[in-house]
């Protein structure tokens, strides 16, 4: 497995244990700043996750993925 796809695959799931954290934190949480920052972490995890997934579709068209990954 390439280091660069190996990379990409670190960071999707990074992206969605960030997503998930902030759904769980977002259940948990007791005022409103707690709501804010995980509304940020979760937004964040989406975009990340959305350039992510690109990046790999990229990869994938130019036959570098291994689909191991």
């Amino acid at each position: 497995m390439k280091s660069c796809d190996q990379n990409l695959k670190q960071t999707i799931l990074l992206a969605e244990r960030m997503i998930e954290l902030a759904n769980i934190g977002d259940e948990d949480r007791e005022d409103t700043g707690c709501g804010i920052l995980y509304g940020i972490l979760r937004d964040s995890g989406y975009k990340i996750k959305r350039l992510a997934d690109e990046e790999k579709l990229k990869h994938i068209a130019k036959g570098w993925w291994d689909e191991s990954c």
